[in-house]
């Protein structure tokens, strides 16, 4: 029986889909999987039990990777599962910057005494007057799963759609509008656009890529939005942008003390994923997940380890070795097999960085004594039964 920790609350929509071989407990140093949101997981220490972390999300920051790599953790996250609440959140974004409809919202609630609101309404719109969308040049940073769900809605808007992105998939290709402007460099979104939305992860190369540089090259007036992570804008280039004119509104999904409150600055309360869909999707895919690892070996949307995939075990057993990404490893792997007279029927090596995963179809009931014998090979993380 397999043992599931939920760090957070996770969508019972998805909990239902495990059946009688599993069990949710209270007691994290107990479980084979842990489900998590947003708790962090970085002073966590982790036992020898713990097989693997699926992430009801995209975001993995709260997550320590490497260390749960060296431990033969798989880290799986849920891309695309929340990206239509994402998206319909960054139009909102957009539509809120284009036309003061929270200042105007705020004056009505302040003249809520006033018996002639309705009169005074008519002269203080002015005051809230905006522009319209359609038209307008929107420059879409990073075309995965959200960021080609805007950059579609965009068109549909009749606004006219520039995309960045040096990785695109052929997935995310296949899915973007053909009306969308494919740039190779990132300067022609600062410079053209009126508005740009940043969806790429947070990662040394990206984090703080909306700084000063990259905002003395965009269009006076030019709106950011950014529901990806705060920490991709430096948030005190943009106050400086805001107070120079330059940035007409900054639309943000993750409140900090940097931007709450600042004029200009339309702060949301990371509302991006939270809506009853995204958080039902997102369960589902990670459990899911989580249950072909377990019963099955294969790895797939893991952020730590390579995809790989073999159905399902057909033969006597299947066993599952997670090592540094190194020559000789295979051969050391098939000599402990050859010499217990274990014969190999299938098998299958993936590497990620320095990192890989194989998995071995054998023809006899995998032992404990062999899983020790490939754990003491100098570069294995960890071995384990998947089927046996």
């Amino acid at each position: 029986m397999y043992k599931i920790n939920c760090l957070n609350p996770i969508a019972e929509v998805g909990l239902k889909n495990f059946n009688e071989q599993y069990r949710i407990t209270e007691e994290v140093q107990e479980a084979d999987g842990i489900l998590v949101r947003s708790a962090s997981m970085h002073d966590m220490a982790f036992s020898k039990n713990l097989l693997a972390v699926a992430r009801a999300g995209a975001g993995v920051n709260n997550i320590p990777l490497d260390k749960c790599a060296e431990q033969g953790i798989v880290v799986f996250n849920t891309p695309g599962a929340n990206a239509n609440g994402v998206k319909e959140l960054v139009i909102a974004g957009m539509l809120l910057a284009a036309r003061d409809v929270v200042g105007g919202i705020e004056w009505v609630r302040a003249s809520r005494e006033n018996a002639d609101i309705a009169k005074a309404a008519e002269k203080e719109k002015k005051n809230f007057a905006g522009t319209e969308i359609r038209g307008k040049k929107l420059g879409v940073i990073g075309l995965g799963a959200i960021g080609v769900k805007v950059a579609n809605a965009a068109v549909a808007l009749d606004m006219e759609v520039y995309g960045y992105d040096p990785y695109l998939s052929v997935s995310a290709a296949w899915s973007l509008s053909r009306a969308v402007r494919h740039v190779t460099n990132v300067d022609d979104i600062y410079e053209q656009c009126d508005y740009i939305t940043i969806h790429v992860p947070l990662l040394d190369a990206t984090r703080g890529m909306l700084n000063k540089e990259a905002i003395s090259k965009m269009k006076d007036g030019v709106i950011l939005l950014n529901f990806a992570r705060d920490l991709l804008a430096n948030e005190e280039d943009v106050l400086e942008g805001l107070g120079s004119g330059k940035i007409a509104r900054y639309v943000s999904d993750f409140p900090n003390p940097t931007t709450a409150g600042q004029k200009g600055c339309i702060v949301i309360p990371h509302l991006g994923a939270s809506t009853e869909e995204s958080e039902d999707n997102c369960a589902v895919m990670a459990v899911e997940e989580m249950k072909d690892y377990l019963e099955h070996g294969n790895i797939r949307n893991s952020v730590n380890y390579p995809s790989c995939d073999m159905g399902v075990c057909t033969n006597a057993g299947r066993v599952a070795i997670f090592h540094k990404n190194i020559a000789n490893m295979i051969t050391k792997f098939t000599a402990e097999f050859g010499e217990k007279g274990i014969n190999i029927s299938n098998m299958t090596n993936k590497s990620r960085g320095e990192v890989a995963y194989t998995m071995m179809d054998v023809e006899e009931k995998p032992t404990q004594e062999i899983i020790c014998a490939l754990e003491n090979i100098k570069g294995v993380f960890r071995a384990r039964i998947v089927n046996g």
